[in-house]
This record gives C-alpha cells, structure tokens and sequence, in this order.
C-alpha cells in the first residue's frame, strides 16, 4: 500500500472520528435540553395548578357571597368574570354558554367607572349609570343565581386557604 492510501485513510478515519465526536455532543445536548423541557413543563404544571387552586377559592367565594347576597351582583359578576377568564380549563370549555347570565350582567357592568373615576360624571350620569346597573341586577337576578348554582359545584374552594367561608 502506497503512502497516499494511508494518510488518506488516517485523515478519512479522523474526520469519522471528528464528526462521531461532534454527534454524540450533540446528542448529550438534546438529551440535557429535552430533560430540561420536561422539568420547566412540571414546574410550569405545578405553578398553573397552584393559580387554579387560589383562582377557584375566590370565584368560589364571591359566588357564594352572590348567593347570601352579601354582594351585589354587578360587582361579583364583574370579580368573577375577570377571574374565570384567567382560569386553565382541563379541556375547551365555553364559559360564555356555560354561564351566559354572568356574562351578560358583565357586559353591562364593564364599561362603567367605579371609584374615582365615578367623580368625573355628573349625579344625573352616575344615577343613569347606577339605574340601568340595578335594572339588569333585578331582569337577570334569576338566571345569575342558575349561574352561581353551577359555580359554587365546579369551582371548588380551597380547603387550606386561609379566607372566610361563607
């Protein structure tokens, strides 16, 4: 065998060797990025589960506030509305036709001010405000309290938090 034949198999073997070397870094890589992903999932689980957890306590809470009527029902159904819409369903669930009375009373409510924003408008505006408020209360008061039935079933409250029951 010639010298050419050697050193071009010994430079082939070492470029197979480089490239083997440079494989199996890139491998450990993925094997280390993959397990890293699955660790950050857990997490990002627990974490999403824990919000669920407190998320469900307080719509639970304000519902059942709701039903004694130790709240009025524009305002938890402005609470419970913004806090549902942050909740992480298991599965696609429609809370628009699940509870379509909290919806509504929430679509009346949520372009009004409260607080200070309130002290902009004129007492006649306010109390144009605050009528067509206490008219949706009364029209919906039946299908809302269907809705807080429901709520109170599928938002379970928390048996470790440290909140008031109702």
């Amino acid at each position: 065998m010639s010298s050419f034949w050697i050193i071009t198999f010994i430079i082939g073997a070492l470029i197979v060797a480089s490239l083997a070397f440079y494989a199996g870094t890139l491998l450990r890589q993925l094997k280390q990025q993959n397990k890293n992903v699955a660790a950050n999932n857990a997490k990002w689980q627990e974490q999403r589960k824990k919000k669920n957890i407190k998320l469900a306590d307080s719509i639970n809470l304000i519902a059942k506030a709701m039903k004694e009527k130790q709240c009025e029902y524009s305002e938890g159904c402005l609470r419970v509305w913004v806090l549902m819409s942050q909740y992480r369903f298991d599965s696609d669930e429609n809370i628009e036709q699940q509870y379509p009375a909290i919806l509504k009373m929430y679509d009346v409510v949520k372009e009004m001010p409260t607080h200070d924003a309130r002290k902009k408008y004129s007492k006649k505006e306010i109390f144009k405000m605050d009528s067509a408020r206490w008219k949706a209360e009364k029209d919906l008061e039946d299908e809302i309290q269907k809705d807080l039935d429901k709520i109170v079933l599928e938002f379970k409250a928390d048996p470790n938090a440290k909140t008031i029951s109702v």
